[in-house]
């Protein structure tokens, strides 16, 4: 994407009307295809989405000899990883800066390869996603790391051997670190306080297609029996509940009507029933399920995130900007990550009226709320939003930014676009089929 390609320009206070679709969770997917690396046999993937951090791994994937071809229906990959092999740090670096990917390679690595290289990490600046918890489980498996200038270099002098590991706060990332390396390493392992995402739940399907033994408990415990090898696995991603959500944001906020194809209601049930409370209307049948502004005010809401089966962090900004429409105080406690409200600043340049608060407006447990940091909010609402420049400070905080300057009078210019395509496939083209008015400078989008 070039510079000026970069830009877009929205005319807002058109609703958004229309059919679109959601493939493969951005959540799940890559992971699925770094799973691909353990096995000894070919895997297929179905529903992936054409995104930048499905493009991520799969160059490095390919660094590391993997050969990933296209399938025979589209969003099929591929994944032969019979051929895997060291690859050089350099490409390594080059391919993955711009994602936080690279680190779940560890585990697949260390059991084909006996060593692994992990170079500095990218990824949305959001707060906080300290990747000692990866480094520390994997010490706990029986590698050794060693920091060099240039990043993580990790090595198995043994076979990895199963632990017991209790995570601080349940993490995506280091439950998929953990199921990647746990399930050729030997012995059992015990995982508590685990994340339980419907992507993790995804992932394990994935493990166990290919020969894995996990079983989860009600107690966000998942126990992992290591196996002596594992084959290639055919599955199809679940779709992706934080694209269809922030769609929904969309339809609410701009008083439209979206029909979302591949949205599944078992995924999203926690968002359905907050989307209902703040006024939303919602329609569900087999193929995906219909969002839409009934008419009316909107209802102010008092909200918290939370891991799953909380309200997902990935849905409370798009949620933000529909709550500036509504009528009353909105309360907003961000419990996950301590800088995602940093986003509602430009809301406000557009007339929002938004107060943050570093103490914690709500009863959950929170990870950082004697730690200082803004993270709590009050909306006042309803405010008419106006136009304005913006520059996208994140993947999520870019698509409300999207959505508020489809809701604004006036025209935006939408700076850094481009990062929303590491989780929005198409967006653009979305966009047009909803019949939005926007255009890239010195091109319609139609």
């Amino acid at each position: 994407m070039t510079v000026n390609d970069d830009v877009l320009l929205v005319h807002g206070g058109t609703p958004l009307e229309g059919e679109i679709r959601v493939r493969g969770a951005k959540n799940l997917v890559p992971k699925a295809m770094v799973a691909a690396l353990l096995g000894s046999a070919p895997s297929r993937l179905r529903n992936v989405p054409d995104i930048r951090d499905v493009r991520v791994v799969r160059g490095l994937l390919q660094l590391h000899g993997v050969t990933v071809r296209p399938g025979e229906e589209p969003g099929e990959l591929v994944l032969d990883p019979t051929h895997v092999e060291s690859a050089n740090v350099a490409d390594i670096d080059a391919h993955a800066g711009s994602s936080r990917i690279p680190i779940l390679f560890c585990g697949p690595l260390l059991h084909r390869l006996g060593h692994a290289f992990i170079p500095g990490l990218g990824g949305c600046d959001i707060g906080g996603r300290p990747i000692d918890f990866h480094f520390d489980v994997l010490r706990q498996f029986g590698a050794t790391i060693e920091k060099r200038a240039d990043g993580q270099y990790l090595e198995a002098p043994q076979r990895l051997r199963g632990t017991k590991i209790r995570l601080p706060y349940p993490s995506v990332g280091t439950t998929e670190q953990v199921l990647l390396t746990a399930v050729l390493a030997e012995g059992v392992t015990e995982l508590s306080n685990a994340a339980v995402e419907p992507e993790i739940e995804d992932l394990i399907c994935v493990l166990q297609k290919m020969g894995a033994i996990i079983a989860m408990d009600t107690d966000r415990t998942i126990r992992i029996t290591g196996v002596e090898r594992l084959g290639g696995y055919t599955h199809r991603a679940l779709p992706d509940r934080l694209e269809a959500a922030s769609w929904a944001s969309a339809a609410l906020a701009t008083e439209g009507n979206i029909y979302v194809h591949g949205a599944q209601q078992r995924s999203m049930m926690t968002f359905l029933n907050t989307y209902r409370k703040v006024g939303g209307a919602f329609e569900i049948d087999d193929e995906g399920i219909r969002f839409w502004h009934p008419g009316g005010q909107l209802k102010s809401i008092a909200l918290e995130t939370d891991v799953h089966p909380g309200f997902q962090t990935d849905w409370q900004q798009p949620l933000v900007v529909a709550l500036t429409q509504a009528t009353g105080l909105s309360i907003i406690h961000e419990t996950v990550y301590e800088s995602r409200l940093g986003f509602t600043s430009a809301l406000n340049q557009m007339g929002a009226h938004i107060q943050l608060y570093r103490e914690c407006l709500g009863g959950s447990d929170c990870r950082f709320g004697q730690r200082n940091f803004l993270h709590s909010a009050v909306v006042s609402g309803p405010t008419r939003l106006q136009g304005a420049d913006l520059v996208i400070p994140d993947l999520r905080g870019g698509f409300s930014y999207l959505i508020a300057a489809l809701a604004a009078q006036g025209p935006s210019r939408v700076h850094g676009i481009g990062l929303i395509n590491r989780g929005y496939e198409n967006f653009m083209e979305k966009l047009v089929e909803l019949g939005a008015k926007a255009e890239l400078p010195g091109k319609a989008l139609a």
